[in-house]
């Protein structure tokens, strides 16, 4: 081997060398960042006064880690690359370029992050709430810069781009409410009813699975409507977030078993023939006609 081919196997292997470490130390870095951001997460999660707190956090969390490894492998691409005696100056140039041109084409893109950025900054949504954004809604099992990605109660994962996002219906802050329709026949009491509920209510409250679900006294709003086969009353649980479903269930469950007991009267989808009355009030007779068949 000459001394020209020597030199340039040495500069080669000199390159190969500040390459690996290049890498290493970009290992190293994201290692790193990752257990700063755990270690921070964890301390904040000590200092989280409520369970969304912690939920925001861990939401933090995970953009932090996605960002910060995004950053690390592109600054030690572009060394890597500096080493090797690629000029990443023209590689700027051109990605600025072609970035301009892509730009016009990729609105919704760069209009996915800005709405990510903000629902994050605003804490409208974190991982594990439970929402209902463009007319999907599901518990929230991943969100990022560009997509939020929920799971329906079917088991169904819907990717939501955020830049689609113009509305956001949080169903897991602070409290809920579990609003509940009872129908019942026209022939019942109203007023004893309303007795029936309370009492069934007091003693959801009063047993040990679900005192700490709800959150206060029934709410009765009263006749809510006039059906055409039975009267609606309406009535609601404050609850905790999330449990306004499952309230609801157990109620109904309570409830239509001490109807039955009662003789409380559910009815039916029924029609009521009315055939009026003249000014003396009498009933006209109904008329029926028969059939040649029948004949």
């Amino acid at each position: 081997m000459d001394i020209h081919s020597y030199s340039e196997y040495l500069h080669i292997s000199k390159e190969l060398l500040h390459v690996i470490v290049i890498l290493i130390l970009a290992w190293i870095l994201a290692g790193m960042s990752r257990m700063l951001i755990r270690v921070f997460r964890n301390y904040m999660n000590t200092r989280a006064g409520t369970a969304e707190d912690g939920r925001r956090i861990e939401t933090l969390a995970r953009v932090f880690r996605y960002i910060s490894t995004v950053v690390i492998s592109l600054v030690a691409g572009m060394l890597a690359l500096s080493e090797l005696g690629i000029s990443i100056a023209p590689i700027l140039g051109a990605a600025g370029v072609v970035g301009l041109a892509v730009g016009f084409g990729a609105q919704n893109l760069v209009k996915d992050y800005f709405n990510g950025f903000f629902l994050l900054l605003e804490n409208q949504i974190r991982q594990g709430d439970v929402v209902e954004v463009c007319s999907k809604s599901g518990a929230v099992e991943d969100i990022t810069l560009r997509y939020i990605c929920l799971r329906d109660y079917e088991g169904s994962v819907h990717y939501i781009p955020n830049g689609l996002i113009t509305t956001v219906t949080n169903k897991s802050r602070g409290h809920a409410f579990a609003v509940i329709d009872v129908s019942i026949a026209y022939r019942e009491n109203v007023d004893e009813v309303f007795e029936v509920m309370r009492k069934v209510a007091t003693e959801m409250r009063e047993d040990k699975d679900y005192s700490a679900i709800i959150l206060a006294d029934i709410e009765i709003a009263g006749v809510q409507e006039w059906g055409d086969s039975a009267v609606t009353l309406r009535c609601r649980f404050k609850t905790v977030p999330l449990e306004q479903w499952n309230i609801r269930r157990v109620f109904l469950g309570k409830l239509k078993r001490v109807f039955d007991e009662l003789g409380i009267e559910i009815p039916y989808p029924h029609l009521t023939i009315y055939a009026g009355q003249d000014k003396q009030g009498h009933a006209p007779a109904f008329r029926f006609i028969a059939s040649q068949d029948s004949k």
